[in-house]
């Protein structure tokens, strides 16, 4: 009730109020829901090794003194080969799509552990990119605490973006030292070098020594604009054809280098997100933390922790009905909630061995829905064949 009293209410303006809508894009895995939590300081969004774990687009809203961020958690982008064979939802390939409609800035989120693909952007990502091309993108490099060789993240930058970042031509140098105790903090002295055309005074996004320690894979200094400004010309509307050679976007304002899963430099981003903040009214009341309902929430946990435990395709299968969602005298919340399977194996293996298995999704997605909450929660779960 609180909750759908504060999206319904009308926002607590500040004087001079500011927002950013931020869409956070890239294939599925690469990290979204994790940063999307880490940003927001608490577990609103379901997080999994699987793919496809969100599986529609949710809101986080992050309030900071008089500056609104409205994050865009969406689906990993997919192609419909892809989403019939996971049995996704149609809103699974639009969700992503109409958040860029509605985004002042995208994150473009790409692990740099997965050696497959991580020196090129995936045809969807590269799609939605040219496809809204006057919405100012940063590159964040995410999972670089598990990137053993750090002088791979030179190559990586250098194919994600072309050689080009904030319109000016990269110089990659190495800057590896031997020292470093976070795992994440950017071991890259990345500078721009001016188009020949403009000689333009400083390094705009040249990494100072006092950034190096900030971990920001580009320094942001105070005669760049920020994420409004973009290249004098702009990034032109690309066609499919064009894309089908590109590994990466030459229009990138920034990059980050970072590991959301432990929130190392991601403070950094945040900082700068606040930066770009534009004059704007809040949507949201400040103490609200995420558009879904709360039974939204409970639902995508309990489908994380089935996600994590049951092998390959079946847990797709599964379909959360609640039967009980009931509020306590002392305020602690007794939720009953059956997961349907489609065959009598599935059951099994949901159950586990002496009922090991739904126990500990039981427990885990408790553990996870009062940290969520911030209330006690009884979490007991059925499993059942479907019709």
């Amino acid at each position: 009730e609180e909750q759908k009293r504060l999206l319904e209410n009308r926002p607590d303006q500040p004087q001079n109020p500011k927002v950013l809508r931020i869409a956070i894009i890239g294939a599925p895995n690469a990290g979204k829901s994790t940063l999307s939590n880490q940003l927001l300081g608490r577990k609103v969004f379901p997080v999994s090794r699987k793919v496809h774990t969100t599986r529609c687009k949710a809101q986080g809203v992050v309030t900071h003194e008089d500056t609104q961020l409205i994050i865009l958690d969406t689906p990993g982008l997919t192609n419909p080969l892809k989403a019939k064979r996971h049995n996704l939802e149609e809103a699974m390939l639009t969700d992503p799509w109409d958040s860029m409609k509605h985004a002042d800035l995208v994150l473009v989120l790409v692990d740099v552990s997965d050696h497959w693909t991580r020196n090129s952007l995936s045809k969807e990502v590269l799609k939605c990119l040219s496809q809204f091309p006057h919405v100012p993108s940063v590159l964040v490099l995410n999972k670089v605490d598990i990137l053993k060789k750090k002088f791979l993240l030179l190559e990586i930058v250098a194919d994600l973006t072309e050689g080009i970042v904030n319109g000016k031509k990269l110089e990659v140098k190495s800057a590896l030292k031997q020292d470093s105790s976070s795992s994440a903090k950017s071991p890259l002295q990345i500078t721009q070098a001016s188009p020949p055309e403009s000689k333009v005074p400083g390094s705009p996004c040249g990494q100072e020594e006092n950034q190096a320690q900030e971990g920001s894979g580009l320094d942001k200094s105070s005669d760049v604009g920020g994420a409004g400004t973009g290249e004098a010309q702009g990034p032109k509307h690309c066609g499919l054809e064009d894309l089908k050679e590109t590994k990466g976007w030459p229009h990138f304002q920034e990059i980050f280098m970072l590991a959301a899963l432990h929130g190392e430099e991601v403070d950094t981003l945040k900082r700068y997100l606040l930066m770009q903040a534009k004059p704007g009214p809040w949507e949201f009341h400040s103490n609200v933390l995420t558009s879904q309902s709360p039974q939204e929430i409970c639902n995508n946990i309990i489908r994380e922790k089935v996600l994590e435990y049951l092998p390959l395709e079946v847990p797709y299968g599964v379909t959360q009905v609640t039967d009980i969602w009931e509020e306590g005298e002392c305020g602690e919340l007794l939720i009953v909630q059956s997961l349907l399977v489609p065959r009598e194996s599935h059951k099994r293996m949901l159950i586990g061995k002496g009922g090991k298995v739904i126990s500990r999704i039981a427990r885990e997605a408790g553990q996870d829905l009062m940290n969520a909450f911030l209330c006690d929660v009884r979490l007991k779960l059925k499993v059942e064949v479907k019709g």
